[in-house]
């Protein structure tokens, strides 16, 4: 069995991981130089209905990663507005963590390499085609994941958002990003509310040094720093753009929040530099990414998969998606849980087995349901959607499917017959 996964981003690590698990043999594909894509500066774990979603997958026996991170946490249980028990892992050292991991789990990487075009035979891919330097490479396989992400290329940022603020994902550097499905020749769907198509990446950070002596101590001790913004250069209208909107609060219109992931992550689109140095405490800031982000950030969901609740792609036998790919999903949790699905049904495909759904009776299997409806209407367009807050954390919590008691959770997972699927 030969699964072939393309964007190494945290769902496709996870889907990698998942199918490796499956006995396939996997083939990771990564247009960057680096694994984890928004990952490399993200960090924020655990959080709200984040905790019993990653406990779930835990107690499935797809929590490898989940436990990876825990391991490589800076602070652990923090609050902030609207968020509780949050863990915010170190940017600077998970990438080369991960990648480690994988390789010893077996998983063959293939980092620098683009997918330019696919093979297919029916309703099936046969093979991609692409290119790593100046080398044509070609990779066959039964099962592919498409875990390519939404944000990005240059033209979307361009047209949609304030241009390209030269983020991590480096579009100009490695090539914007080229779908799998839309290669496949499968219809995207668009996120959009009104006149805004996507939805602009919530949060920028900045070099922690660049800041006041008095603000890196209370981040580094405490984790979180809130610093009141002056009503002068305060703006509603960059909360509203933001792809996360379980942040857009109106604490964080009147403070900056920041966070310590190794960088200060700060929870705002983009914030001018000029009005930034304004701030007591900022005088000397610097952007860490995007390196632009005093004037903008770069643009997601342009470019979803129709799909399943197995994560099956409509019209593709053979295709599976996870991340953003998989719909208005928001987060690193969300990008795992998905991933780890995709890469266990992969192989299921390639077996011939029924296909697994999970269960609404948990967080993650309501949620990956719940999105999947949402996206057929114009409205469910126009939403973000995730465990750590706004309209899913609210749907969690009516529910009944939000608790961060383990032995509950483990209950939960095992009252379904779902305990250790994963691993088994």
């Amino acid at each position: 069995m030969k699964v072939i996964v393309v964007g190494g981003g945290w769902s496709g690590c996870a889907a990698a991981l998942s199918a490796r698990t499956q006995g396939a043999e996997v083939h990771l594909i990564e247009r960057t130089d680096m694994l984890l894509g928004t990952g490399l500066v993200g960090g924020i774990m655990r959080n709200n209905g984040r905790f019993t979603a990653t406990e779930e997958i835990i107690a499935m026996g797809g929590g490898e990663l989940f436990q990876l991170i825990d391991q490589n946490t800076l602070h652990q249980n923090i609050d902030f507005p609207g968020h509780h028990h949050a863990s915010l892992y170190n940017v600077a050292t998970m990438e080369p963590l991960v990648k480690r991991f994988l390789l010893q789990r077996g998983i063959s990487i293939h980092l620098s390499t683009r997918i330019e075009e696919v093979e297919k035979e029916g309703e099936q891919i046969k093979a991609i085609l692409g290119k790593r330097g100046e080398e044509n490479i070609r990779f066959q396989g039964e099962g592919f994941i498409d875990a390519t992400g939404t944000a990005g290329p240059p033209a979307n940022c361009n047209k949609y958002g304030n241009g390209c603020a030269m983020c991590i994902l480096r579009c100009p550097s490695f090539g914007g990003r080229i779908s799998l499905t839309a290669k496949a020749g499968i219809v995207e769907k668009i996120g959009r509310k009104g006149n805004q198509i996507g939805a602009m990446s919530g949060s920028c950070k900045l070099f922690k040094e660049s800041l006041s002596r008095e603000i890196v101590g209370r981040l580094e001790k405490d984790g979180v720093a809130i610093i009141p913004v002056p009503p002068t250069v305060r703006s509603k209208a960059k909360l509203s753009m933001k792809a996360c909107q379980q942040y857009a609060l109106p604490e964080f219109e009147k403070n900056l929040i920041l966070l310590d992931t190794g960088h200060a992550k700060l929870m705002v689109p983009f914030f001018p530099l000029e009005e930034l140095r304004y701030i007591p405490g900022f005088e000397n800031a610097r952007y860490e990414d995007p390196y632009a982000g005093g004037l903008g950030n770069s643009i997601r969901y342009v470019g979803m998969a129709p799909r399943d609740d197995s994560l099956q792609v409509t019209g593709i036998k053979n295709l599976f998606c996870a991340g953003e790919k998989a719909g208005l999903l928001v987060g690193h949790t969300e990008a795992i849980v998905t991933g780890t699905l995709a890469g266990y049904n992969a192989v299921r495909q390639i077996r011939r087995e029924k296909l697994l759904v999970l269960p609404t009776t948990l967080a993650v299997g309501d949620a990956i349901a719940y999105v999947r409806n949402q996206m057929e209407t114009e409205e469910g367009l126009g939403y973000k959607y995730t465990f750590s807050g706004s309209i899913y954390f609210d749907r969690m919590q009516k529910k009944g499917l939000y608790s961060t008691d383990l032995k509950e959770v483990e209950k939960r997972v095992d009252q379904v017959g779902m305990m250790g699927i994963f691993s088994t």
